[in-house]
């Protein structure tokens, strides 16, 4: 095993394989020390009776170490972020402070103005300025919202050509010659070609592909009604589906509104131009009552069979679950056709209660996840019917 093999065993077994793989110096200690000073916290060691050097951030009242010394002064968090960028690969770093700002709750990393001035800009990091901008004093708020606009603009550029792309025009049953990917017909295609079948090869060969038109037709208005739970955990989807909800905004023939809930509504539509104002409005956190979020969504509507309902949550209902499911089904027989969506993000990786969402399907309910670029992918097919 060469050097740096031993290495990196080192460093992922921590100081009591040192008499194995031998001490470490240079970068390699720093290396050490700085995911010392993160992991080095995990209550997991201490059960286990594993003692660390740096754990706790070097706070001796937390790890029970009020002995002196005449060591290097433990990191601030300043510091430690400063080691880690200079330590670490890009990938490797945008793991470690996504375990500092969720895992370990190191606050300060979102609240404190000279940390924030060094970090990197991610999804990951505008999810804690979010949870914690309650925390902030102005000044603090003022960096924060330089996250947050990063980030956004971000997603919009990506979300936006997804949206473009999707709107360019809606396919029809019509024929076309334009040869696009896009506009394959897959079942003309086998009618037509079902002469060339080899059954001796059990293949199809295809010399005539058909395709679809796509048309600019003027269509009737619809309406999309975003209903997002706005829970602690629901942090990646309220992102994801301001950002959403921006670039559908003023589409043709379709009306968006934007609702975040927790206990209570909040109608956010009148901000959903600007998603780095509406994000810093909004107050993550607290109980959840579906029901009641979707009874407004659905006082909303003004034609039914013109209309989508998009209940993003995680489904663990705190108030009327029978009232919900009641409302979804009379919502679906009505003719609005009701999405439940699980997760809204670019992963779109779902936890949610599955009894509940078994119950919606049900009632007529589409339920499933999508990412923002599927969302709008359903949104052009059904207005383009």
């Amino acid at each position: 095993m060469t050097s740096p093999d031993l290495e990196r065993w080192r460093l992922i077994l921590g100081a009591p394989a040192d008499p194995a793989t031998g001490g470490l110096s240079g970068d390699a200690a720093a290396r050490d020390a700085a995911l010392d000073w993160l992991y080095g916290r995990d209550p997991d060691l201490a059960e286990r009776g594993v003692r660390r050097g740096g754990g706790n951030g070097g706070d001796p009242a937390r790890d029970g170490d009020r002995t002196g010394g005449d060591g290097p002064s433990q990191l601030t968090t300043v510091d430690w972020l400063d080691e880690v960028h200079r330590l670490f690969p890009k990938e490797t770093i945008e793991r470690i402070e996504r375990d500092a700002v969720e895992r370990y709750e190191i606050h300060d990393v979102v609240t404190d103005p000279a940390v924030l001035e060094r970090i990197e800009p991610d999804r990951t990091l505008l999810k804690a300025v979010l949870r914690t901008k309650h925390l902030m004093n102005d000044e603090v708020l003022a960096l924060a919202r330089r996250i947050v606009e990063q980030v956004v603009r971000e997603l919009m550029d990506k979300l936006a050509t997804e949206v473009r792309r999707t709107f360019h025009g809606t396919r029809s049953r019509r024929p076309s010659r334009i040869k696009h990917s896009r506009n394959f017909d897959f079942h003309r295609t086998i009618r037509a070609n079902l002469a060339h079948y080899r059954p001796d090869e059990r293949r199809l060969y295809i010399e005539e592909p058909k395709f679809l038109s796509r048309t600019r037709k003027h269509v009737e208005q619809w309406q999309l009604v975003l209903l997002v739970d706005q829970s602690g955990s629901m942090a990646g989807s309220v992102i994801h589906s301001a950002v959403t909800a921006a670039c559908l905004w003023g589409l043709p023939g379709l009306r968006t509104h934007l609702v975040a809930f927790d206990t209570s509504v909040v109608d956010l539509t009148d901000d959903v131009t600007d998603p780095v104002e509406l994000l810093m409005k909004v107050q993550l956190g607290g109980g959840t009552d579906i029901a009641r979020a979707f009874g407004y969504g659905a006082g909303l509507i003004d034609n039914p069979r013109r209309s989508i309902i998009a209940l993003v949550s995680d489904f663990y209902e705190g108030g009327d679950a029978h009232r919900l499911v009641r409302d979804v089904k009379k919502t679906c027989e009505q003719g609005t056709q009701v999405l439940g969506l699980a997760a809204l993000d670019e992963d779109a990786n779902p936890d949610y209660d599955r009894g509940l969402a078994r119950r919606l399907a049900n009632a007529g309910a589409h339920m499933g996840a999508m990412t923002p670029g599927e969302l709008a992918e359903f949104v052009a097919e059904r207005i383009g019917r």
